[in-house]
């Protein structure tokens, strides 16, 4: 396997370029903008423009090269941080930290995609997706990604690694419900016993709720925001809570949907509507690790520092790709740390292994070297 040439000046220069072009994911017209950044950057690349794909509003983008299955580079181009972050935080390049917004989450791993696969002697069996929601649940382009996903035989995504540079070989599924509490008004001072309480009803089942979590099984069921009433003297007629669900198998989350679909109000006369489910499965750690080993024994092959694994309570779009049966491999991007916070930035001095591991694992994978079959296995 030959060991090509990557150009850390160009790679910063990327990086840099897309860091400038703020991204944040509420705002459809800068997702746009950025868009066409990443096409371009894209482009002069991997030598072809992408298609340009609009589902409700938001821009994403997907390149394809050849037929058959494909190895699939997954990534996103929106960030989480609000316009005006940049006069705070700008792009820097300090005793060897790159810092900016959306640097390691995950601008340089995008960067890092294209110059891969610009050094392949061809992008024959690649194709690259790159969306514009990430960063909010993915909602428009989900069905995309499993529709990519399926005609893959590998999906390869670019979010940034943990810690030294471990690859995520698993992720906890998420889950998101609102529970809504309906009570009946009444004054709190005239005749509050006419009323139907919803924020004591809320405080019911809130402890309810939680006590579907299961520490054995690395299961979480957190309650987040809460609100509840209208005025001081009102016996409240609504409230509502929403709750955050983490778990490693699917079988966990479907146990804890069916828990939150079975609540039932302790208050005569009130009731309770659960909205929201399942929103990512699982990335079992079984859809991960025959892409793992390779990964490993690329980088051994070509003395590249050799990847750990880590398994991670945060989703991804990588989530979506193993819920449809496709081996993913995750955390291929960049090293360094700080992801939605203030501290966010990326190791300069592993740009190009990381660059080089990705190279050599999609040339590798586009060989078929070792192949053992296109679905269930890379």
């Amino acid at each position: 396997m030959r060991q090509p040439q990557i150009d850390l000046h160009r790679l910063l220069t990327d990086v840099r370029e897309l860091v400038e072009t703020e991204s944040p994911s509420i705002d459809l017209d800068a997702v746009a903008r950025s868009a066409e950044v990443v096409a371009r950057l894209g482009a002069a690349h991997v030598g072809a423009p992408p298609e340009r794909l609009v589902v409700d509003g938001v821009t994403h983008l997907r390149w394809r090269f050849g037929s058959g299955p494909h190895v699939l580079l997954l990534g996103h181009h929106d960030t989480v941080w609000p316009h005006g972050t940049l006069d705070r935080i700008p792009y820097a390049v300090t005793d060897g930290v790159l810092r900016g917004p959306g640097c390691f989450d995950m601008l340089a791993g995008l960067v890092m995609a294209f110059h891969a696969v610009a050094a392949l002697p061809s992008p024959e069996g690649i194709s690259l997706l790159v969306t514009g929601d990430e960063e909010l649940g993915s909602p428009s382009s989900r069905a995309l990604i499993e529709a990519e996903a399926r005609e893959a035989s590998a999906v390869l995504v670019l979010e940034a690694s943990v810690g030294d540079g471990a690859l995520k070989t698993a992720r906890k599924g998420t889950s998101m419900y609102e529970v809504e509490v309906v009570g009946r008004a009444a004054h709190a001072g005239l005749e509050p016993g006419k009323g139907i309480n919803a924020t004591v009803e809320l405080a019911h089942q809130v402890p309810a709720v939680a006590a579907l979590a299961s520490p054995s099984a690395g299961t979480t069921v957190t309650p987040t925001s809460a609100s509840a009433g209208t005025t001081l003297n009102t016996v409240p007629a609504v409230a509502r809570f929403t709750v955050d669900v983490r778990a490693w198998s699917a079988a966990e989350q479907e146990r804890v949907d069916a828990g939150m679909h079975a609540l039932e109000p302790v208050l005569e006369g009130a009731k309770l509507v659960v909205h929201g489910g399942i929103n990512r499965p699982p990335l079992e750690e079984s859809m991960s690790a025959a892409l793992f080993e390779r990964a490993v024994s690329v980088a051994t092959r070509l003395g590249l520092p050799v990847p750990d694994q880590a398994a991670v309570g945060g989703a991804s779009d990588g989530n979506f790709a193993a819920g449809v049966g496709t081996p993913t491999l995750d955390g291929l991007g960049a090293v360094g740390g700080g992801a939605h916070a203030e501290n966010e930035h990326v190791l300069v001095d592993r740009l190009v292994d990381r660059t080089l591991l990705l190279h050599g694992l999609l040339e590798d994978l586009v060989a078929g070297r070792s192949a053992e079959g296109s679905r269930n296995r890379p």
